[in-house]
């Protein structure tokens, strides 16, 4: 299959281009640097040159296509609402390029904030709509397609989505801890973040693109809440650092704008994807992740 992927040389994204690569799909990946460039032709992989920005090339890529996994977000913190309007912008236009052709669709979502006060699944319909929500209110909006005959699939990614090499939120966490000289965590520290070894997150991405139907909502997510507690703990052991908890009113003093999502409770079950792609995750938890040194000073 002719696989175009935006965010190729991205974290998810390049391992992603393996796994499709090793299934015999002959990919196409997305990409604006000449280092992003050469390393997706070293593994054999077509590249388009572009961004998120450029919308043409987007369409391009996607209407020359037999599938499309769209991985790619600004993921820029000092302005959201870019980021959410490039999303969105994205979304509408792999969506309008794929109406009526029954081809698969596939684009990154999230667990964090789908419920509150208990485990999420994938029957929990994204509560955010339109484009003034988190990531442009893209999920809902590409569900939308699936009337259009497009076989839209959702991939909602753990927030921590853990390796050697990861630079996202516990490698920020980590990074927090070494600055302060304290490993914190949120008051009383159960407080549950869901967590996925990069090689199962993968490998789901392969799985959802042979076998999900259209509509589907898959969890990525191989430990349904890890404490907060003992992510600081382990990062305490990585770095011989005090563990210490932070009171809920000092929380973004202490971890700035991470804080924010380091306070949540974000459990989530992925029984459903597990039974629909025979998907069982294999790679090292969070903990043994962190234990073995993998968010360790280079």
């Amino acid at each position: 299959m002719r696989v175009f992927v935006t965010g190729a040389s991205g974290w998810i994204g390049s391992a992603a281009v393996d796994e499709l690569l090793a299934a015999g799909h002959e990919v196409t990946g997305l990409a604006r640097s000449d280092a992003s460039t050469a390393a997706l032709e070293a593994k054999g992989a077509r590249v388009r040159r572009g961004d998120l920005d450029d919308l043409d090339g987007i369409r391009a890529g996607a209407e020359a296509a037999e599938a499309v996994i769209h991985l790619a977000n600004k993921h820029d913190w000092s302005n959201p609402a870019a980021s959410d309007a490039a999303e969105r912008a994205a979304v509408q236009t792999i969506g309008d390029a794929l109406v009526g052709t029954d081809r698969p669709f596939l684009l990154a979502a999230g667990v964090a904030g789908l419920v509150q006060g208990r485990t999420s699944t994938e029957d929990d319909a994204s509560p955010f709509h339109g484009p003034d929500a988190p990531r442009g209110g893209s999920e809902n909006l590409a569900l939308e397609f699936v009337e259009r005959g497009v076989r839209t699939v959702s991939l909602r990614f753990s927030p921590t989505v853990h390796g050697a090499g990861d630079h996202g939120f516990i490698a920020l966490i980590a990074a927090n801890a070494r600055e302060k000289g304290v490993a914190g965590y949120p008051g009383d520290g159960t407080n549950r973040w869901p967590a996925v070894h990069r090689s199962d997150a993968a490998r789901l991405i392969a799985l959802g693109l042979e076998k999900a139907p259209a509509g589907s909502r898959l969890h990525a997510v191989a430990e349904e809440g890890v404490p907060t507690r003992e992510i600081a703990e382990a990062i305490g052991r990585a770095f011989d650092l005090p563990v210490e908890s932070i009171a809920p009113d000092e929380v973004a003093d202490h971890f700035g704008w991470i804080g924010r999502f380091f306070g949540m409770d974000l459990s989530a079950s992925s029984d459903r994807t597990r039974k629909l792609l025979d998907w069982t995750p294999t790679g090292p938890t969070l903990i043994e992740d962190l234990d073995a040194g993998a968010y360790s000073v280079s």
